[in-house]
């Protein structure tokens, strides 16, 4: 994970309020925090699914506990979203040309992102 000013997030098992069901898994800070809904257990029916589950987690967690977009695209300093091609592989999206910043463009495969190089901003 990119944020180079904080230890990695972790998944963290936690047991379901209901006996007979599985325990949740949910994306969270390396304090425990975490925020949102726990990971669909269905998103194991594939790779695509299981890391888009995730990289949604992961970016909700930021986005609730810090206050920030994560991961920001470096060309155009918005906030990316997993998007998933016709062979099942996931990317990180810019939607750049929406907003008039430049042109849509994938940025990177979701789990390779290298070091943006750019700040993280923060809402004020």
């Amino acid at each position: 994970m990119t944020l180079p000013q904080l230890e990695p997030l972790q998944l963290l098992a936690l047991p379901s309020y209901d006996t007979d069901e599985r325990e949740n898994v949910y994306v969270a800070m390396a304090n425990g925090e975490w925020h949102g809904n726990y990971l669909d257990p269905n998103s194991q029916d594939s790779l695509a699914s299981a890391l888009a589950s995730v990289a949604d987690a992961a970016q909700e967690t930021v986005m609730e506990l810090l206050w920030q977009a994560w991961p920001l695209c470096p060309e155009h300093g918005l906030g990316m979203h997993p998007l998933e091609d016709a062979q099942e592989r996931l990317f990180w999206w810019c939607a750049g040309e929406r907003l008039r910043c430049g042109p849509a463009h994938i940025h990177a495969a979701v789990g390779a992102l290298d070091a943006l190089g750019s700040p993280i901003r923060k809402r004020s």
